[in-house]
């Protein structure tokens, strides 16, 4: 049995050169490209193994890895025109091959290798290019790697909000984007931008995702973590189901009021994970007398000493996650429980 199978290719008209798809497996990737990985002098250095351990995680829970780009230098690389002979030719020199992209992939996958439940078997895919030189793998590698800047979690989260949710069913609010409300405006209505941070807030399970204190490089990172490590804490909820419910709730124009206050959206979002079937029971002339409580022991803060912006994500996130208890709660008792949270 050969190692790499190739299922198809084509021509790269810029670079001059054929690419093609395939696949192996986690073993034979482990035996024969892994000694690859130092062969491409211009490949950029590992980065912190700290970096990749979760995918190292979710590659022995048998996750599908990111292909892998293989890369070969052949003067008369233009004569390998169909899938046979691309497939012969990178089984014969696998050996002399180059790790174009997904060095640190090899790297983590090398590392998960050595942990329990590690399945060899598990199918890994390939692009694979047949180049006449050097020069011209570097030209792909640059577009590869260093091309475009990539989007940020949080413009990707927003495309995702933007793209992934329903709002035409809500029945109660309605949400725009900072270009549509350019052209016209609706009274009322959401911006998209709060209605993400609401939905990054879900996903990290975390109110505190904006600080300017921290290079945004490393809060990417942080944000990228904190959604990584959060993935099975959500249970079942889904964040349509919470839009869903903020909606039914804006029934009541105060309850929407409310909401537009994008940091009590943000922490709605999150302690909603701990009461959903509560507050998916309730009345949102109910839900709206249990704010004016919350209002009430919040304004016993003084606004002076604290940040009230995330004192408010906080606070509404505790309020909400713990709903049962605190809406039943007297004004003074709340405020201590408040000041006693926060101290």
């Amino acid at each position: 049995m050969k190692d790499i199978k190739v299922f198809t290719s084509d021509l790269d008209k810029v670079i001059d050169s054929y690419v093609a798809m395939g696949m192996t497996t986690y073993g034979v990737a482990l035996d024969r490209l892994y000694p690859l990985i130092n062969r491409f002098e211009a490949q950029r250095k590992l980065q912190d193994k700290k970096f990749y351990k979760r995918l190292q995680r979710d590659i022995i829970e048998g996750c599908i890895m990111p292909p892998l780009t293989i890369a070969f230098v052949d003067k008369d690389g233009k004569d390998l025109e169909n899938v046979d002979d691309i497939e012969k030719f990178v089984n014969d020199n696998i050996d002399k091959g180059y790790i174009l992209d997904g060095m640190q992939r090899l790297n983590t996958l090398k590392s998960a290798s050595k942990s329990e439940g590690f399945d060899k078997d598990r199918v890994a895919y390939l692009n694979l290019i047949v180049a006449e030189n050097q020069d011209k793998l570097l030209y792909r590698m640059i577009t590869l790697n260093n091309g475009q800047k990539p989007m940020t979690p949080r413009h990707q989260i927003e495309i995702l909000t933007a793209e992934m949710f329903d709002f035409s069913g809500l029945e109660n609010i309605s949400v725009q984007t900072e270009k549509e409300r350019a052209k016209k405006t609706i009274r009322g209505a959401f911006n998209l931008g709060d209605i993400s941070r609401g939905y990054l807030a879900f996903l990290t399970n975390n109110v505190n995702n904006e600080n300017n204190k921290i290079i945004d490089e490393k809060m990417d990172e942080i944000l990228v973590s904190r959604v990584l490590d959060s993935r099975d804490s959500s249970g079942d909820l889904k964040f349509q189901d919470v839009l869903s419910l903020i909606d039914a709730l804006s029934l009541d124009n105060a309850a929407k009021k409310w909401f537009k206050i994008n940091n009590n959206l943000i922490g709605f979002c999150v302690g909603v994970k701990e009461s959903y079937d509560t507050l998916d029971n309730l009345r949102a002339s109910d839900f709206v007398e249990s704010l004016d409580l919350f209002e009430e022991a919040f304004d016993a803060i003084n606004a002076s000493k604290v940040n009230l912006g995330k004192y408010r994500r906080q606070l509404s996130c505790e309020f909400v996650r713990n709903y049962t208890e605190l809406s039943g709660l007297d004004e003074d008792d709340l405020t201590e429980y408040f000041v006693e949270f926060t101290s």
